[in-house]
Order: structure tokens, then sequence, then C-alpha cells
């Protein structure tokens, strides 16, 4: 017994030295994970309204409230940091409060919460009152001056575009349509964005920007605009042409394209595919389908997906991106909607049976519970000691999505949700 103890003391004691400082609830959350979450709620089919999304659903508005206006704090970090100097809730996102506002509107429906549509409108209307003079929506955290984005654009377009759908206001429509006429204004003739790339990612890895084009073809849809949907077209056709023959991405990070993050190339396959559905063009939608072929035999069988890979698809990483894996439930699950393909369903349940595992939702702590980390363990590369604003969200996703699965459902296409 007490060459036990001390085995696994001085297993703990040299990851411990490894790590910043962190208060006693991430000390505790951190050994909880090394020693294995029990499954948290219900297994099989899950309660109504599940715990894990109202849980998820409080910890966004406690972001929200977390900061001085309408945005949505970008998550709440355990760790001492230079980024952000301090750990608590870290300023509002503005990139990120973008494509949560149609998380928010369905969330309202499905629940009957109007509060949640109310933060909603609050968010798309700060989102307004920030927008640059030149369409584009800035990078990085308020606070961090005021420098374009082409992805970020793109991001927050989907939020007005989704706050117009539900409240008929035009102040929604003009801002996403001068949104989009910034982004049509810096694309280069062969359809990538080289300029006006955010300053806190590399500039030269942005296959993921395929997630701008689907903003665009929406908007050309919704507001009438062909140069948008050929901006669109233009962008994704390139983005399909550089993939290799068993679905890989190339330039598709935002920190190395030799090892993309699981969360970027979620993106890539996001904006094919959805921009493939709203253009009608099969290529684009086939490009979505290679990628996340490769992808459904990388999930374990307890769910847990590498949080990056190798051009080979082979894992690159120890720990786990939870938010891409959110992002490919979300994914399997749009393909499966659009094209009746029951396989994109298989690996869903373990997918969402882990990331329910890794969700706190009893700590006293607001900023932890009932968010979703960055890393599993929490430890890891992505997100590192934090709890994400996205992650949380395409969590959310998710949970809905999938209740529309288990009760025969099939998503409305023009709905708000679409866009989330």
């Amino acid at each position: 017994m007490l060459n036990y103890m001390a085995s696994r003391l001085g297993r703990y004691w040299s990851t411990l030295r490894s790590l910043p400082v962190l208060n006693p609830t991430a000390m505790l959350e951190l050994a909880q994970e090394r020693e294995g979450h029990p499954v948290a709620g219900r297994t099989g089919v899950p309660a109504r309204p599940d715990p894990h999304l109202m849980a998820a659903l409080e910890w966004l508005a406690a972001a929200q409230d977390a900061t001085p206006d309408d945005g949505i704090s970008r998550g709440y970090s355990f760790a001492y940091s230079t980024y952000f100097r301090g750990r608590g809730w870290q300023p509002s996102y503005p990139e990120t409060t973008g494509y949560i506002i149609p998380t928010l509107f369905e969330a309202a429906a499905r629940t009957g919460r109007q509060d949640l549509a109310a933060r909603a409108v609050r968010a798309a209307i700060w989102e307004c009152e920030i927008q640059l003079p030149s369409g584009a929506v800035q990078g990085g955290v308020i606070g961090q001056g005021n420098s374009p984005a082409v992805f970020n654009t793109g991001q927050v377009m989907l939020g007005w575009l989704s706050a117009f759908e539900q409240t008929k206001d035009d102040r929604f429509a003009d801002a996403a349509r001068r949104a989009g006429e910034y982004l049509v204004s810096v694309q280069e003739p062969n359809g990538h964005w080289r300029k006006g790339n955010s300053a806190f990612a590399r500039g030269d890895t942005t296959l993921y920007n395929a997630r701008v084009a689907w903003a665009l073809a929406e908007a050309g849809v919704r507001l009438g605009n062909e140069d948008f949907k050929l901006a669109a077209q233009r962008n994704l056709k390139a983005v399909a042409g550089l993939q290799t023959g068993n679905g890989w991405f190339p330039y598709c990070c935002l920190t190395d394209s030799r090892r993309p993050l699981l969360h970027t190339i979620a993106y890539t396959i996001r904006g094919l595919l959805e921009g493939g559905r709203v253009l009608q063009d099969d290529e684009l939608l086939q490009a979505a389908v290679r990628a996340s072929a490769s992808l459904l035999n990388r999930v374990r069988e307890d769910g847990w997906m590498s949080g990056r890979f190798h051009p080979d698809w082979t894992p690159a990483a120890e720990w786990s991106c939870l938010t891409g894996e959110a992002q490919m439930a979300n994914n399997w699950m749009r393909l499966h909607a659009i094209t009746g393909d029951r396989r994109w369903l298989e690996p869903v349940p373990r997918v969402l049976q882990f990331l329910k595992r890794t969700q706190n939702r009893t700590s006293d702590e607001v900023g932890l519970r009932g968010g979703i980390k960055g890393s599993f363990p929490m430890s890891g590369e992505y997100g590192r000691f934090e709890i994400l604003n996205w992650a949380t969200k395409y969590f959310a996703d998710a949970l809905m999505r999938h209740d529309d699965v288990l009760q025969g459902r099939s998503a409305e296409l023009m709905s708000a949700f679409i866009l989330a």
C-alpha cells in the first residue's frame, strides 16, 4: 500500500511541477480527470430538457453577465496568463459571441426561456455597435485593438443573419451586408483571403476560412446579393482544390499546419458542407464527405479523439480538443440531415457521452460549472486550463441536434439554428 501511494504521489508531483499556479478548484478538477470522471447524469435516452444542455446554457448566460458589455466572455481561466494577465473571466470575444447568437435563439425556442432570446438580441446589437467602419469585425477580445479579421467577420455575419431572421430588424441585415462587402473587397482573385487575417493566428494556413465563405453564401441567398454567392464559391472551390485524395486539408491550423487542430479541420468541413448545401454544389459537399469519413474511424470506443492529426489521419496529440469533438458531432449530424445516410450518426453517441463526462455540473465555481474545457485533460495544449465559450456553444448545439435525431425530427433548413 505504501509503495502504491508513493507511486501515485510521485506521478502527481512530476505533473504538478510542470503546471502554472492553479487554484484549488482547478487542482481538484485535474486530479479527477486523471483518475477518470464518472459519467454525469443518466445514460440511454436523456432526460428532457437534458441537464447537460441546461448547465451549458447557464454557463453561457454567466459568461455574458461577467462582461461590462453585452458580449460574451471568451472564457474562464484557471491559470495566470501573460495573454490575459490573470485568472477568472476574460473579456468579451466578438468572433464567438457572433456565432453563439443562433445557439441562444434555438435554445430559447426549445426550452421556452425567452431570456435566452433576449440575450441573443443584446449580443447582436452589441456586435453592431462595435463593427468597424470598414464593415469588418475586429480580431481578438475587447481591449486587444481593432485590427480587422476576415474569419471573425464571417462568424459574426452568421449571428446577424440569425438575429435578422428572428427579429426582422433591418439593422442586422445592414450590418451583415456591410460585413459581406468588406469580405468581397479583400478577397484575392484566386478565392483565398490573404489580407485581413487575424493577427492572433498564422496568416498562411487559413483554409478554415471556408467557414467565412459559408457565411457569405448564406448572406447572398438571404439578402439577395449575387456577389456574395460568387465570392463564396470562389473560396470554397479553391479550398476543395487543395484537398488531397485521402480527404486531408493542408494549410489548416491556427499554429501548426503539419499537425492541424481538430478544431480548424472541423471548421473547414463545416464550411464546405454548408456552402455546398447553400450553393447546391455537390463537389463541395463531397469534399466535406471525404474529410468527415476519414475521421469516422478516429473515434475510440470511449468517444475520445486526438486533438491534432497527421496528414495520414493518424493521431498527433495525446490530449483531446473538446471543441473539435463537439464540432465533429455537429458535422456528422448535419451530414445525416442533408444526405439521409445514417452511417454519420454512428460515432455521435460515443462522442457526446465523452463530452458529458468532461463537463462539471456541480462545482461551486461558476466559471467551471456547466462549461466545456478547451482540452481533456485540461492541461492539454488547446485552451490550456480554460473553459471556452465556443466549446460550450458547440456542445449545446450537438445536444440539441442529437435530441432531434432521437425524436425523429428533421431540421428546417432556413431556420436560425442552421446558422449555428
